[in-house]
């Protein structure tokens, strides 16, 4: 398996409405941290996700989270190791 681009190491902090999203799992989406269709002819595909309600959330950037598309906090991880 391929790993993912590391399209910035901090989550993106936002305020979602209710709605169903998208998340890019690739990291080459140019409207991150959403998908584009950039990951077309790989192994990658998006995430569908749904909000519920108006609320704020932290989305991943750093493609490594164990939660997706939540942050978990694994870019503190890549940060100490790509320093």
């Amino acid at each position: 398996m391929s790993e993912p681009f590391i399209a910035d190491k901090k989550p993106a902090g936002l305020e979602l409405e209710p709605g169903t999203y998208y998340w890019c799992s690739c990291g080459q989406s140019k409207n991150q941290p959403y998908c584009d269709g950039s990951h077309k002819g790989s192994e990658f595909v998006p995430l569908k996700f749904t909000i519920e309600e108006k609320k704020r959330v932290a989305l991943c950037q750093c493609k490594y989270t164990k939660n997706q598309p939540f942050c978990d906090g694994a870019h503190s991880k890549l940060l100490m190791a790509n320093g």
